[in-house]
């Protein structure tokens, strides 16, 4: 791989036996070059999500579905029905249920019967809750910053403007693959 633009290595150092970017190490270097892209990002996201559950871990003794709840409520003053956060969260009613009543156990939300439906259940952020979100954002911050020490300012705002181009084709969006 000496010499080559698609250098695994780069992105394997930090999580050892890591099944996504085993198969990025693994890939044929004659693939497409998208083929090979869909690869490092797809490790370097696997990677940076790893990271990034082992500080919530680490340092809030949380998880990330946790924080992922909390976050929510936390853009939803007015508090958000079971149902609701189901359907942001992209996770079955049964795994939002076990989640909210950790965090209610803790003190962090508090559930009472919508007004409009008596047979909903509304979820609410307390302000402790609120100041751990508070908190684990800021670091999540300086966490990310950290990761991508390796890159400029413009180079952060280069890539981005590059995978929003990327995210725009995924959709469909642009048909003839900006060619």
């Amino acid at each position: 791989m000496k010499g080559s633009t698609f250098a695994p290595a780069e992105c394997s150092a930090e999580a050892p036996g890591d099944a996504s970017v085993d198969v990025e190490a693994a890939a044929d270097l004659a693939a497409s070059p998208e083929m090979r892209l869909w690869l490092r990002l797809s490790a370097c996201a696997v990677l940076i999500g790893a990271r990034l559950r082992s500080r919530l871990r680490q340092e809030f003794g949380t998880t990330q579905p946790r924080f992922d709840v909390l976050s929510l409520l936390d853009r939803s003053p007015e508090g958000l029905t079971m149902g609701e956060l189901s359907k942001r969260l992209m996770v079955t009613n049964g795994n939002v249920t076990g989640i909210v009543e950790r965090l209610l156990r803790d003190g962090l939300v508090t559930r009472a019967p919508a007004a409009s439906d008596r047979r909903m259940q509304l979820v609410r952020i307390e302000p402790e809750g609120r100041a751990i979100v508070q908190a684990i954002t800021a670091a999540q911050r300086r966490w990310l910053t950290e990761m991508t020490n390796g890159l400029s300012h413009d180079e952060v705002v280069q890539l981005m403007g590059l995978l929003g181009k990327v995210k725009t084709s995924a959709r469909g969006g642009n048909r003839d693959g900006g060619r």
